[in-house]
């Protein structure tokens, strides 16, 4: 067996800490797994990990190993990668991840388009609205709205959108409807329980302002808040593409739209340490350019004269004309944003 696969094995047990784990991310035995760290033991005439019934760590040789061979690995893996992309096409399995919301619209199309023009990738999804580790679930790409702090993680911004304040147009008619995000402190909120925070970001006058709220429940999915205040429950702060078509209907009514932040965006994440297949290349490349694909939002309906509120002439994944989204796609470097 190949020196080099050996050291590949040792690697993903010795990330993951478990050759059962390891044998899942590498679609291997767990018999098979422990066999190729034994062989490599044996060539390099010392013992590498430290076993027992519970828990599995590195020797130092190990430890030297590891550090040593991220460069050999990685050198290796790029020139292969290399040399297939000139005859290879997108193939495998692809494990992604993504906020239980998504699926609801924009993500669903895309996957749908992706499986029909790629019929070789197998694609498999994971919802989840906790923080991940990508290399301990075996993620290959992992979707998120929110900041990523992990420097280990290469980041590719996607798609821009909008935060939406909203609520049941009965709700407004009962509490009145505020005209300045202070307004928002005599209202009942419905907060986001994955941010610990009851203040929420708005802009006045161009510069950010953090304005308190008194939260009247929480939850950790954007959808359930969106349903929430369907009901009349309160104000919802979510992503606007989640709400959109109860916007579209008037289920739900906008407001503050001119103290909304703009700069939010759809990131996909994926780590340095995972195979950069042709699978997965494609797929970032087809989720960045989903959004001119599939057009322009549509324009927002007009709602009820009784309210008096002046709906954005456009909603969903941006506000961005097409020369400015072409632009920001021009601009786009892999590497993690700045905060």
């Amino acid at each position: 067996m190949d020196g080099l696969d050996l050291i590949k094995t040792f690697r993903e047990v010795a990330f993951r800490r478990s050759f059962s784990r390891a044998a899942i991310s590498l679609g291997m035995s767990k018999a098979t797994v422990s066999r190729y760290v034994a062989e490599l033991e044996t060539r390099s005439g010392v013992r590498l990990l430290n076993r027992s019934t519970r828990s599995l760590s590195l020797t130092d040789a190990g430890q030297v190993l590891l550090d040593r061979s991220t460069e050999l690995v990685a050198m290796a893996e790029n020139t292969l990668n290399d040399l297939q992309a000139h005859g290879s096409h997108p193939q495998g399995r692809l494990r992604m991840s993504a906020p239980h919301g998504l699926i609801a619209g924009w993500l669903s199309d895309v996957i749908a388009e992706f499986i029909q023009l790629y019929p070789d990738v197998y694609v498999s999804l994971v919802f989840t609205n906790s923080e991940i580790d990508l290399i301990e679930e075996g993620i290959d790409i992992h979707l998120t709205g929110g900041r990523i702090d992990d420097m280990n993680l290469i980041v590719r911004r996607l798609v821009p959108f909008d935060m939406v304040v909203c609520a049941s147009p009965a709700y407004w008619a009962r509490r009145g409807i505020p005209k300045v995000p202070e307004d928002l402190g005599r209202h009942d909120v419905l907060t986001y329980s994955a941010k610990p925070t009851t203040h929420l970001p708005f802009e006045t006058g161009g510069k950010p302002v953090d304005v308190p709220v008194r939260s009247r429940m929480e939850a950790n999915d954007a959808v359930a808040l969106i349903e929430l205040a369907l009901r009349g429950a309160g104000v919802a702060y979510v992503p606007e593409p989640l709400a959109q078509s109860h916007l579209e209907r008037g289920a739900l009514v906008p407001v503050l739209r001119e103290h909304m932040p703009r700069d939010h965006w759809l990131y996909a994440a994926y780590s340095q340490r995972r195979h950069n297949s042709a699978a997965m290349r494609t797929m970032l490349d087809f989720l960045e350019q989903s959004m001119t694909r599939h057009g322009n939002p549509p324009a927002m309906p007009p709602l009820p004269p009784a309210l008096q509120v002046q709906p954005s002439a456009t909603c969903a994944l941006s506000r961005a004309p097409d020369a400015a989204r072409a632009t920001a796609s021009a601009d786009r470097t892999d590497r993690p944003p700045r905060r």
